[in-house]
């Protein structure tokens, strides 16, 4: 049904020349590009019968609905839907049910309140061109009040206040979409707490040579050896293995007690051997040569120097300190074993800044 077929009596009243619509301007020779206005307004459906206008309502409130119910289903599937699982779409074959979930019900969601506003707009909003004559950038008072009326004339024409469906779920679906956003930042957790502080060694943890899988006795470091080793219970095939060991790699050496020259260091080794962390206190690059004469050990990464007689402390590079150092002793079977754990975090020096 078109305008043509409403009585005139039902028509919404209008001027005929409002808005310049069927003003027409006639070219002579004078004006031979005379703008010729605009045509006649056509009255939609929604204009002129209030249930095809309360039916484009229920049609915009269903997307906003649907975009609601869009969004829920993403943050479920994000929850629910593991990593790993994959399924069988055509033509697309076996991809992630996870990745397939998101960028469907995201896509929904978006899609719905696009939709949803583009369709409000085309048959709830008014239609009607308004032409406008154009002025300089600086606003005059009178354009500043023409502004705000046209601003007021268009909520009021939007019919926000009175399609109080059309608002309440276009506020719904606008609030709950950027939860989606939200459950994304979870990706940047779990908060690390103190984890990063501590190490799986412990208290009477034996040390256990990498190589081998063996525990050590005092008798197997032979003075200006370099051995790595393990803590006892840590094993390569642990779904773990390579976030504990990243932290618990220790590297031991034994020196002549009468070479070392930090009090503590003599205090937490055992006849001459020295236990330390491998991981470089500057970038956390694992720590592999060792040079026998000067007790010294580089890092291949960025050539930083750490003195094991002396503390482990800093004498070359960009390491900020020293490397913690393990107090170990013997148990009653003659093994090496920890003391404790570190009495510092591992690694670079951020760590301890956290």
């Amino acid at each position: 049904m078109s305008s043509q077929d409403i009585p005139e009596e039902n028509l919404p009243a209008e001027r005929a020349d409002e808005h310049g619509h069927g003003a027409v301007a006639v070219a002579n020779e004078d004006n031979p590009f005379a703008d010729p206005g605009l045509p006649p307004h056509e009255h939609r459906i929604q204009d002129i019968d209030e249930r095809a206008a309360k039916r484009s309502e229920r049609v915009v409130a269903m997307l906003f609905t649907l975009s609601m119910l869009a969004t829920v289903a993403f943050i479920a599937s994000y929850v629910t839907i593991p990593n790993d699982k994959s399924i069988f779409v055509f033509p697309l074959g076996h991809i992630s049910a996870l990745n397939f979930a998101l960028g469907m019900t995201l896509g929904v969601a978006l899609f719905s309140i696009g939709a949803g506003a583009v369709h409000w707009a085309r048959t709830l909003m008014s239609d009607v061109e308004i032409a406008d004559e154009r002025h300089p950038i600086e606003a005059e008072p009178e354009v500043k009040a023409k502004v705000l009326a046209d601003f007021k004339q268009g909520a009021k024409e939007s019919a926000l206040g009175r399609r109080k469906l059309i608002r309440t779920t276009m506020f719904g679906a606008l609030a709950l979409f950027p939860l989606s956003g939200v459950m994304l930042l979870r990706d940047l957790g779990p908060l690390p707490g103190t984890k990063l502080r501590h190490t799986i060694w412990s208290k009477g943890k034996l040390l256990v040579n990498v190589n081998t899988n063996e525990p050590l006795r005092p008798s197997d470091i032979a003075v200006g050896s370099l051995t790595f080793v393990k803590p006892e219970g840590l094993e390569e095939n642990d779904e773990d293995f390579q976030q504990e060991i990243a932290k618990a790699a220790v590297m031991i050496v034994r020196l002549q007690p009468d070479n070392i020259k930090d009090k503590r260091e003599l205090a937490w080794s055992h006849e001459g051997i020295v236990a330390y962390s491998k991981i470089c206190t500057h970038v956390g690059c694992p720590i592999s040569l060792y040079e026998q004469q000067t007790h010294h050990v580089l890092c291949p990464c960025h050539q930083s120097t750490f003195d094991l007689s002396d503390g482990a402390r800093v004498i070359f590079g960009p390491a900020g300190h020293a490397l913690p150092q393990l107090r170990i002793g013997v148990n009653d079977e003659g093994y090496l074993e920890a003391l404790g754990d570190f009495d510092e975090p591992v690694g670079p020096a951020f760590w301890e800044r956290g």
